[in-house]
Formats: C-alpha cells, sequence, structure tokens
C-alpha cells in the first residue's frame, strides 16, 4: 500500500519529526514501512505493508491516527456535515427527494446511505485530488470517480457513484435472481449467483456489493444527476462474493476485512463536496437506512473491562521507573478511538461524528486502575481486555520493555508417550530415515481415500482452500505430497518419516490421535564402493517396521497379507505388495507399495512405499527393557534342517512356533535358503524348500549330544504342528 507523508501532515499540522524516523516508528509500531521514496519537494512516499487485520489502517486517516497517538499529537478530526465542506446550496425541501432505500437483506446490509447530487459537471480532477493522484501513480478517470477513489484512499471507506438518469425506481438491496446477468465495469458480463448481494433498482442488479459496480450506470462525460453510494456491507458476504467471481477490487479488499459502520456518512460528504467543486447542488438530506442488529455487533458493541494492574502483570517492566501508568494507559487507548469511564460507568461508544482521539479522555486520570472501554467502530479486531493490552504493548514500544522473562511457577509436561515416541524418532534417524513434517489439513478427496474408518474426517468451518477443508484422517497424504515435491524437484531417492496427529470424530467432537507415517522411493545410499546403492524393495520398508515394532515388548509380532478383494487392506495399497503388522493379535498399522492408481493420480512415474503405524496402539505396550547377560564361556552348537512347507506359511508362524518352545538354549535361528519348484524339481508344487539354521548354547556347560538330541526333535515337532515335513 502507498501512503504520502504530505498526505498525512495534512492530518497532523505539529508533525515535526523527519519523514524517516516517522518511518521507523510505524515500522516499531507493527505498521511496517518496507520503503521510503524521495519525492522531494512533495515529502515522501511509503510503501507499507498492513496486515489483514487492520483494516483500519488501509488509508492515510488510519495511518495518521497511528502517528498521533505514538507522538500525542491531536488528530484533524473528519465531519459528516457537508455544510461545512462545500458552499453549494441544497435544493429546497419541497423538491422532495429522487429515490428511496428498501435493505431486503438486513443480514448482509447493515448500513446504506444515499445522497443525491443535481446539475454537476463531469470533468477531469484538478487540485489536490489530480496531484496527490500523480504522486501515487493512480489513473485519473473524471472528477467523480476520483472523488470515490480518493476517499477510499483518503479514510478507508469504498464508495460508489451512480448515473441518477438511468436507475429505475427505487434502490433495492437484495441477492442476485437466479441466472440474473450483470455487466461491471471492467466490460466483462457476468452470471450472478443467488447468494451474491447486489445494489439494484426496481428493474434491474446495478452492481455485486462491495465488489464492482455495474456498466450501465456508470458515470459518463454526459452524466448530469448523480447518486452517491456509502455503505456497510457483511464481510462474508463480500469475501463469498469476490471469490465467485475471481474479482478482488480495492471496495472488496476492505470490506471483506471488515469495514467501519460509521464510516459511510463521512465518506458521502466528501465525496458529495469534491465532486461539487466543479459544480452542482445538493437533492434534500442524506438518506441513511441503519439496521440496529448490525450496528450493535459493530459500533455499539458492549464495554470491555480493562485494569491497568492486569497490564503491568502481562506486560513486566519497563526501562522507564514508572512502567505502564494509568494516564500511559489512557493516552494510547484515547489515542487509538477507544472511549474510557472510570469505576464501571458505561460509555458512549467512539463514532464517526467525532474521530478526534484527544477528545475520547478529557484529562489523565494518575490514580485509576479499572475503567469500562468502549471500543471505536473502527477497529473489529479489538475483542478482549488482552487485546488492548497489546495495543498498549505496541504503541508504547516493544523496545521499551526489559528483557526479563516472566515468572513461571509451574513445570513442562511430557506426553505419556513421550519416552515411546524419542525411541521410534531415534531407530529412525539411526535407520537412514529424515523427519518431515506436513499440513494439519487435506483434502476432502485425500481424507476419504486415507481415512482408516469411513465417514470419520472432520471437516473444517472455514476452510482455506479445497485443498485443505478436512482436517487429515492420515498422514499418508501428507508424506505422498513430501515425496512428490521431491520428485518434482529431481530428488529422486527419498526416505522419509513423520511422528504426527490424525483426527477422526465431527465437528462438534474431534479426536486426536498419535501416529507415524514413512515414505521411502530411489536407492538406499551409496554403502561403500564394493556395494553400491540398490532399488529400495518391499522388505527394505518391512525392516524399518519390524525394527520400530520390535522395540516394545510382545509376545508375537508379525506381518501378513490379504487377497485383494477381501478389502482387508487400505484401498491406497497395492493388494499384492502389501502387508499388516500386527502385535499380539492387534493391528498395529499397514505398509507396502503404493497402489498403482493412486500414484498415477498423483503423477508418481517412481515406486512408492509407503506406511502408517498407529501409534496409539502400539503405545499400549512397555517398551522392551534390555537385558545384559554374561556371554557363554561354552561351546555353541549348529543344526540345519530342511523342511518342506506349504508356499503360503509365513516365515512369522514358523518364528511363533519356535519361540513358544521356550527352549532357553536356542539362541537364535534364522533362513538360509529357501527353494520353490522353479528352482529345483525336488520341490513340490505349491510348497517351498526351507533350510532352517538354530544355533544352541548353554551358559554353564557344553551341551551333551542327549540334550542336542531332544531339543532337535521339538523344533523339528514344532514345525511339522504347522504343516512342514523334514526332507530326507
Amino acid at each position: 500500500m502507498k501512503i504520502l507523508s504530505s498526505w498525512l501532515r495534512s492530518y497532523l499540522p505539529k508533525l515535526d519529526v523527519t519523514d524517516r524516523q516517522l518511518a521507523d516508528d510505524l515500522t516499531l509500531r507493527g505498521m511496517a514501512v518496507e520503503g521510503v521514496f524521495d519525492l522531494n519537494p512533495n515529502g515522501s512516499l511509503f510503501e507499507m505493508d498492513i496486515t489483514t487485520n487492520r483494516v483500519d489502517a488501509m488509508n492515510h486517516y488510519g495511518i495518521a491516527r497511528e502517528a498521533a497517538t505514538i507522538y500525542g499529537l491531536k488528530l484533524h478530526p473528519l465531519s459528516s456535515d457537508l455544510n461545512e465542506l462545500s458552499s453549494r446550496p441544497k435544493r429546497s425541501e419541497a423538491e422532495g427527494t429522487a429515490v428511496s432505500i428498501r435493505i431486503e437483506e438486513p443480514t448482509l446490509c447493515g448500513r446504506f446511505t444515499a445522497r443525491v447530487l443535481r446539475n454537476v459537471t463531469i470533468t477531469q480532477s484538478k487540485g489536490i485530488v489530480a496531484e496527490r493522484f500523480r504522486l501515487l501513480e493512480q489513473k485519473l478517470i473524471s472528477n467523480a470517480v476520483d472523488a470515490t477513489n480518493f476517499v477510499t484512499m483518503a479514510i478507508g471507506q469504498p464508495t460508489h457513484a451512480f448515473d441518477l438518469d438511468k436507475l429505475e425506481g427505487a434502490i433495492v438491496v437484495r441477492r442476485a435472481r437466479k441466472g440474473e446477468k450483470l455487466r461491471t465495469l471492467d466490460g466483462i458480463e457476468r452470471t450472478l449467483d443467488p447468494d451474491d448481494l447486489v445494489v439494484a433498482d426496481e428493474k434491474k442488479a446495478l452492481g455485486i456489493a462491495g465488489v464492482m459496480g455495474g456498466w450501465d450506470t456508470m458515470i459518463t462525460p454526459e452524466t448530469k444527476n448523480i447518486l452517491v453510494e456509502a455503505a456497510w456491507f457483511d464481510p462474508a458476504s463480500v469475501r463469498r462474493s469476490s471469490k465467485r467471481h475471481l474479482l478482488h477490487t480495492d471496495a472488496s479488499h476492505r470490506f471483506e476485512r471488515g469495514a467501519d459502520f460509521n464510516a459511510p456518512p463521512i465518506a458521502s460528504a466528501l465525496v458529495s463536496s469534491l465532486i461539487l467543486e466543479a459544480g452542482g447542488e445538493i437533492e434534500g438530506d442524506l438518506l441513511d437506512v441503519i439496521i440496529p442488529e448490525a450496528e450493535q455487533r459493530t459500533a455499539k458493541r458492549p464495554a470491555i473491562t480493562f485494569a491497568v494492574s492486569e497490564a503491568r502483570r502481562i506486560l513486566g517492566a519497563t526501562e522507564d521507573a514508572e512502567g505502564i501508568t494509568p494516564a500511559i494507559a489512557e493516552n494510547i487507548l484515547a489515542g487509538l478511538g477507544c472511549a474510557l469511564k472510570k469505576n464501571g460507568t458505561q460509555p458512549a461508544p467512539a463514532t464517526a461524528k467525532d474521530l478526534d482521539p484527544s477528545r475520547a479522555v478529557s484529562e489523565p486520570r494518575a490514580n485509576s486502575a479499572d475503567y469500562q472501554v468502549a471500543l471505536p467502530s473502527w477497529r473489529l479486531d479489538l475483542e478482549r481486555e488482552i487485546d488492548l493490552i497489546e495495543e498498549i504493548a505496541r504503541v508504547y514500544g516493544y523496545n521499551r520493555f526489559q528483557n526479563t522473562l516472566p515468572a513461571f511457577e509451574g513445570a513442562v509436561i511430557e506426553l505419556p508417550w513421550a519416552e515411546k515416541e524419542s525411541i521410534l524418532r531415534t531407530a529412525l534417524l539411526g535407520l537412514g530415515w529424515t523427519e518431515t513434517v506436513s499440513s494439519t489439513f487435506c483434502s476432502a478427496t485425500d481424507a476419504v481415500t486415507f481415512a482408516p474408518q469411513p465417514n470419520s474426517a472432520v471437516p473444517l468451518g472455514n476452510p482455506l482452500s479445497e485443498e485443505a477443508g478436512m482436517l487429515r484422517p492420515s498422514l499418508a497424504s501428507g508424506m505422498l505430497g513430501m515425496l512428490a515435491l521431491n520428485l518434482n524437484r529431481d530428488v529422486e531417492d527419498v526416505m522419509l518419516f513423520e511422528l504426527g496427529t490424525v483426527f477422526s470424530g465431527s465437528t462438534d467432537r474431534v479426536e486426536e490421535k498419535p501416529s507415524l507415517s514413512i515414505g521411502a522411493t530411489g536407492k538406499l545410499p551409496l554403502i561403500g564402493p564394493h556395494q553400491p546403492a540398490r532399488e529400495l524393495d518391499f522388505y527394505d520398508v518391512k525392516g524399518t517396521i519390524e525394527e520400530l515394532l520390535g522395540k516394545f515388548s510382545t509376545r508375537s509380532l508379525y506381518s501378513d497379507r490379504f487377497p485383494s478383494d477381501s478389502g482387508l487392506m487400505p484401498a491406497w495399497l497395492h493388494p499384492g505388495r502389501s502387508a499388516r503388522a500386527v502385535i499380539d493379535g492387534t493391528t498395529i498399522g499397514y505398509f507396502g507399495q503404493l497402489h498403482p492408481a493412486e500414484a498415477q493420480r498423483r503423477k508418481l512415474k517412481q515406486t512408492i512405499y509407503v506406511g502408517e503405524i498407529y501409534l496409539d496402539r502400539l503405545y499400549r505396550q512397555n517398551l522392551r527393557q534390555p537385558v545384559v547377560r554374561e556371554l557363554s564361556r561354552f561351546q555353541a552348537v549348529r543344526r540345519d534342517f530342511s523342511f518342506l512347507l506349504p508356499d503360503t506359511t509365513p516365515f512369522a508362524q514358523i518364528a511363533g512356533a519356535l519361540n513358544a518352545l521356550g527352549i532357553p538354549e536356542l539362541q537364535r535361528f534364522e533362513a538360509v535358503e529357501i527353494l520353490s519348484e522353479r528352482d529345483s524339481k525336488l520341490v513340490p508344487a505349491g510348497h517351498i524348500s526351507l533350510l532352517l539354521r538354530t544355533v544352541f548354547q548353554a551358559p554353564d556347560h557344553t551341551l551333551q549330544e542327549e540334550e542336542l538330541q531332544r531339543f532337535t526333535q521339538r523344533v523339528i515337532a514344532a514345525i511339522e504342528a504347522i504343516g512342514g515335513k523334514l526332507r530326507s
């Protein structure tokens, strides 16, 4: 936003600081001046970045108000009395007024003002308007249109001028009719939506309320009579229409952030005065229709209780010995437009008829503490006592507070699973995975695709976009997004994990659960010159999952898979190349290759492996406690077995059968070789040949042959019990 220092000084005659100092002081108070450009001899041009919550400061008068508060100056008040601004006479009351106003949507239009100007002269703008537009590099159109733009830049209240002779009947503020057409000022014919609020006459729509006016009633060189509109429209309604029609204008930018309810009469007077400088006269009085409910929500909000002692407690000590005194608090809040009354007396809210901040408090009260603070109509972002305290700190200067920490008597409380989460994180980092953080939100499509349970995803009441309209029910969608981001930037070898929170339930009751997601693609890191990198596969992911789950104390741990038509595996995983992880009969998570259809939808050309572990279930298990024991001094004995097994037998079943034997001397076992019918003619169809190696060792003696024979027979019996057969 561009601001002229000379324009600011017209509202602050006694401002005696340099433009550079003014820019620095505004920046320190949150009104960021990103550039200062010399316009000698016309002062400076400030390039400013105003935050979206400060629509009141998106104009010259608003910035001048901030400067007046900073330096303790009197701000030149604005007035809605047109007689003070123009010497042009009014037409007699007997002649009446040419228009009337009817608001059919009082929830969307809280105030509408109209003023009729007759016998105007449409010409090029001159004088101060032309000069300031030149300095701001603003295009001049005509004195009537320039007047509306000038007032928007001056006080932040958008207005619009209609050619009165092109209106048919009363002004009606209503919703658009289905299929209704409107050619806007940019020359584009638009089809209106029934949700659009329009300013219309008895026959047609004249403009999209708060966004843009219509072509058919615009000001032309032939215009003789003008209707000046200044209104207050509901921010949400303007935002929806602006977004729907892809029309972001100066007016919509301000209306959708919450305009000043009391500003329309002033804006109307200022616009009318500028137009009348070239000739013309006023017909009748200002027509001003106010919806009381809207006025109560904006200009007449309940007063806030404010205590200086609370401000001192929260803000702490300052570099000045006296700190935040009642006088300082009063002067700052009064300068911002608040009206203060001591000891609970209800103050009258600040109005647009009295924008002189020096009148809000008559004189400082040195020992006062508690106030009732009426909020100005232009500061809808102020709602609570803490907001007032923040304003005091901002204007007083954050740099004037001592660098001390606040008192704290509590303690940091960790989540119940903090230790377990730390174990998982350390293990994954040690295995070469990189931790990431994704968005808490996802699209509705991803919510349906990745939700563990149907209809469990939680929609947002006011989403930022269609791609972020739901609370994520799974971390998998975010993981795939991060993998795609890397691949799109030519990072082809990626191993990522995320420890985060997923959400389920409804908007009224949201349940949060911890979760872990891993995602990988490409090659494993280069190990050495004699062991080059290789492509990641399913078993690398499976090994990582087993390593993580092995950190917990369990009776059984295995992975299994189901047929593609079973419906028991997530739809986003490849049905033949994925598995679920199970601990003690409870499903802990799923992992495997991404389903080709999902990969195609996301335009992922590399093979992607992804998995998710439900940590709320895993954390029910205790961590495995390390056990230290003395190494045996006696010889270990190795025994190899060759079994025939059905090819559907998972190794987890074999491991479970051997562990169930409870033989302390059985130190370890492993699969050394697996042959199928394709590898050997001696293997029957539908079977595999498994070479199983076992190692036995006693801690206190050398194992005898009789003991080894007993152990051997028990191992053979255990494998035969699950369908195996010892090969001869």
